[in-house]
């Protein structure tokens, strides 16, 4: 018999990862349906016709697309489920979204542009994103408030949006030789990157350090080869 709940996705899709530790921290079972997104299944295009991308929640039939709408679907759903995901204080909420988003619309496209960057575009990029961090840096010390987590005590919607990205941060980081986040800088940041990849709800779901580094290293491979 089927699962009531069912997750369409990729082993390595950070996006499908964070719906996944999302399903962990509230107890739910699920079906976990890997996807070849280079032949994308029946499935996948009649569950999400408009973006044909993974991840998508199957709840009881119905289906739900975006990973940020998933996680809060998965909060609102199952509500007797441990702890809320997202804070209960109105304003506390707002300020969590604000930082997913800033993270999705503004950081990550950054990292994206560094990593693609040629080397003379490297050190004014780099600039920006240590200014990136320095926000996150504070926004982790406001939010967690001393705590080990965004969320506090427990990983929250903030630790789900951003963390779920650092499998490929940290094994792209380790291939190239340099570091991200550094202590000296950032300590709140470097401290919480280990407290959320050791957790148990996340080391269950996201793949290893080495397991993105081998992925990356075929990527590099095919790259030259064509």
């Amino acid at each position: 018999m089927a699962s009531s709940v069912q997750v369409l996705g990729t082993i390595y899709s950070p996006y499908a990862n964070r719906v996944q530790i999302a399903l962990n921290l509230k107890s739910v079972d699920y079906e976990f349906l890997p996807q070849d997104l280079r032949s994308k299944s029946d499935l996948l295009l009649k569950s999400n016709p408009v973006h044909k991308k993974v991840p998508v929640l199957i709840h009881d039939g119905k289906c739900i697309c975006e990973s940020g709408i998933i996680v809060q679907y998965i909060d609102e759903t199952w509500t007797g489920n441990g702890y809320s995901i997202l804070p209960s204080d109105p304003h506390d909420r707002a300020v969590a979204r604000f930082w997913a988003a800033y993270f999705e619309d503004k950081f990550a496209p950054l990292l994206k542009e560094l990593s693609a960057a040629k080397e003379e575009e490297k050190v004014a990029l780099k600039e920006r994103v240590d200014e990136g961090l320095g926000f996150l840096e504070e926004a982790f010390l406001k939010c967690g408030k001393g705590k080990a987590f965004f969320g506090g005590d427990h990983i929250g919607y903030v630790d789900l949006i951003i963390g779920s990205s650092f499998g490929w941060i940290t094994a792209m980081g380790k291939m190239s030789g340099s570091h991200l986040i550094e202590e000296t800088k950032t300590p709140g940041l470097f401290g919480w990157v280990d407290s959320f990849l050791s957790n148990d709800v996340v080391k269950n779901v996201m793949p290893t350090t080495e397991m993105f580094i081998e992925l990356l290293t075929k990527m590099q491979a095919k790259a030259t080869a064509t």
